[in-house]
């Protein structure tokens, strides 16, 4: 009896001096830097805007002209926008210099990377290297080339580092390009962190769920899939069956409906707690279905992760065909 009361109370008082450290925050905010990609809407956008408000000196990049000035109008003049093409080397390279002369000696405090594209997401026989290409080049390639050019700016400031992946860079849910990306960030993110140990440099990783975001525009997938259904030989439109893409859109859209996240807040909680907390986490994962579904799925055995995804698929015509 006792020895099963000290076990409980050891695993109590860890658990309690977790909580403890877990809500332990940094002070002075309103003299640091952190920069931000992908600010036009979704995750960035809420992201720019609310650490504005609670003080930061946040330099946010966003792809065009338009979201950079409907950002600004919702901001404080304390803000300031760049206008930012994470696949652009000389565009990061100009930015980053810009960034370099606005901290100054005292550094960057915070780089969140978040932006990022969905790509074609289809069956992977159905695209060509250029539908992996484009992901991987905004996703992985975009990200690490901003991190090399910023490190040194987060390395004086003994900041953080927070990259923002997704719970499909644990668990690939469909073909294309998208996955391979965010799995690759993952890889980046674990290495880097090891790395910057000894610098000081805390770098966080955040593993959202599906939220109702640009990526995630169910209109703009079905547009994506038809125009490469038109383009497919009559070999493989066989093989899948005439009506394929609506069938396997309506199926996914049921899903989609009871676990989408509506609420983008808690992933900008997760980048507030990476860049103000004394004791950030490495991983982050923001949304219920990342929480209680994805993720979990993600240690499971291969078979039980197969037979759980291909539950959700359309069954082909006739895979013999051709």
């Amino acid at each position: 009896m006792f020895f099963y009361m000290f076990i409980f109370l050891a695993i109590f008082s860890l658990w309690w001096r977790w909580r403890a450290q877990d809500g332990q925050k940094i002070r002075d905010l309103t003299n640091k830097y952190i920069f931000i990609t992908g600010c036009d809407s979704g995750f960035g956008n809420l992201a720019a805007r609310t650490f504005d408000k609670k003080g930061f000196r946040v330099l946010a990049s966003c792809l065009t002209e338009a979201g950079a000035m409907e950002l600004k109008a919702a901001t404080s003049d304390q803000l300031q926008t760049v206008l930012l093409d994470v696949t652009d080397s000389d565009n990061v390279r100009k930015v980053a210099e810009w960034i370099k002369a606005q901290v100054g000696s005292a550094g960057l405090w915070g780089l969140v990377n978040n932006a990022g594209i969905m790509g074609l997401a289809a069956p992977t026989d159905w695209l060509n290297i250029e539908h992996f290409r484009t992901p991987i080049e905004v996703n992985l390639i975009g990200l690490i080339n901003v991190t090399l050019h910023l490190l040194p700016l987060v390395k004086k400031a003994r900041g953080r580092l927070v990259n923002i992946s997704s719970s499909g860079g644990r668990l690939a849910m469909c073909g294309g390009g998208y996955f391979p990306s965010k799995f690759g960030v993952e890889g980046f993110n674990d290495s880097l962190r090891r790395d910057m140990k000894a610098f000081g440099v805390e770098v966080s990783c955040i593993e959202p769920g599906l939220f109702k975001t640009g990526l995630s525009d169910r209109e703009k997938i079905i547009r994506d899939r038809e125009a490469i259904w038109n383009q497919l030989s009559p070999a493989i439109r066989k093989q899948y069956g005439e009506g394929y893409v609506q069938k396997d859109s309506e199926k996914k859209e049921k899903l989609t409906l009871v676990i989408q996240n509506t609420d983008l807040s808690p992933v900008v909680q997760c980048m507030e707690h990476a860049l103000t907390s004394t004791h950030p986490r490495s991983r982050y994962t923001a949304g219920w279905d990342a929480k209680f579904l994805w993720i979990p799925l993600s240690s499971m055995p291969t078979a039980i992760q197969d037979f759980v995804l291909l539950r959700n698929k359309t069954e082909l015509a006739d895979p013999t065909a051709g």
